[in-house]
């Protein structure tokens, strides 16, 4: 999906603004009558007995006729999907939209039209507001047939072009690298690289400490209380663009580098539920589990591997992620003690050394290496498979 910055007139966003309130009403009606839908009654009404309900709708609520139609409809058509991609177990079940959260609504049809000013500025159509300029930061893709309009939290209006992405090809080197992905060192590559994704700087993270304590003591409702989660919302979003351009980056190179890419079958979803508990058991260290959550997800696990999926379609492969940090690359010995560190991996069997990290992507690696040359003759792995065990001066 091609994004692109959007800078529409004041004019222009109170359109905008007004179709995302007509976008996210539609979307949260057919969520409440799906809500009523139970086993042994009728079924919810579909897409085409929606339309039918929002045509009987817009002629009474003059507040809603005022908005595009096909917008409406669109954001009913988009329920559906969700609705199928539900039953068919790819995603979650739609939930409400909330006002100033889920701020956006597609563009298809008639209505999508789309034309270049000049070298860096594009135009789309948005209907009741004209044309709409944008940023071209890359070309159009010519192959789109329609666009989404968000607004996010920080106030930046974006236009993404649904198209699908192009795989990158395989080098044809052979080569496969393990991946172990972590808090401390966001990625470790069984070729000895380490990488980290970038965050805020220490002065950012000051400022946001105390734009948190500034929120807390506002009041509900004020202005004073907007203009803090403004700002706010603008310091994560620095920080979400900067983690998600090293994604990109990160998982292009290692599409173009390698043949096969091993990583774990981490169940994130699982690793960053809440320890709160409840009332009559209340969990344990809700706050260090809240902040290894808050790093979890500031470390970009599940898009990096998204992307890579995207980008090496076939060439990702899952393996089970047990003992991959507590066993020897060179040996293979399990030795819960060997970890000395966070950062160190010492083996107590061979004398075998290295970072903790890349001990484990190379675990991860050669999990599937094996397989994997069984099945493609010609793959190698990105390094030597078999380490001689290298000694260790102890200190008396």
């Amino acid at each position: 999906m091609s994004r692109f910055r959007m800078y529409p007139t004041p004019q222009q966003e109170q359109q905008m603004l007004l179709h995302c309130a007509h976008a996210r009403y539609v979307w949260n009606l057919a969520v409440e009558q799906q809500s009523f839908w139970r086993p042994g009654r009728r079924s919810a009404p579909g897409f085409a007995e929606q339309c039918r309900q929002l045509t009987e709708a817009r002629a009474v609520f003059d507040w809603l006729r005022a908005g595009s139609v096909n917008i409406q409809q669109q954001a009913l058509r988009d329920f559906a999907q969700a609705m199928a991609n539900y039953f068919a177990g790819t995603h979650r079940r739609p939930t409400w939209r909330k006002a100033g959260r889920h701020e956006g609504f597609r563009v298809v049809g008639k209505d999508y039209r789309v034309r270049k000013v000049s070298r860096k500025v594009g135009e789309v159509w948005v209907p009741k507001a004209g044309w709409v300029r944008f940023r071209l930061s890359r070309p159009l893709p010519p192959e789109a047939k329609s666009y989404r309009i968000t607004r996010d939290r920080a106030g930046r209006w974006h236009v993404a072009f649904a198209v699908a992405p192009h795989p990158i090809p395989a080098p044809g080197t052979g080569e496969i690298v393990g991946v172990d992905r972590g808090v401390a060192v966001s990625v470790a590559l069984s070729t000895g690289e380490l990488l980290t994704a970038p965050g805020l700087r220490e002065t950012e993270k000051a400022r946001l400490r105390r734009l948190q304590r500034k929120l807390a003591r506002a009041k509900r409702g004020s202005n004073r209380r907007a203009r803090v989660k403004l700002a706010i919302a603008r310091l994560r979003a620095r920080e979400s663009d900067r983690r998600k351009d090293w994604v990109e980056k990160t998982s292009t190179d290692l599409a173009r580098r390698f043949d096969m890419i091993v990583v774990e079958d981490l169940k994130i979803s699982n690793m960053i539920r809440s320890a709160k508990g409840t009332l009559d058991a209340p969990g344990r260290n809700v706050r260090q589990k809240s902040g290894l959550n808050r790093s979890i997800l500031a470390a970009g696990w599940g898009q990096l591997v998204t992307r890579l999926e995207h980008k090496a379609p076939g060439r990702v492969v899952k393996v089970n992620p047990a003992y991959t940090s507590q066993r020897c690359s060179a040996c293979g010995i399990v030795d819960r003690e060997a970890r000395e560190s966070q950062a160190r991996y010492r083996c107590r069997s061979c004398g075998y050394a290295a970072n903790a990290d890349v001990n484990a992507a190379r675990n991860i690696r050669d999990t599937a290496a094996g397989h994997a040359v069984a099945a493609r003759e010609g793959l190698r792995v990105a390094g030597p498979m078999h380490r001689e065990p290298q000694p260790v001066l102890l200190s008396v």
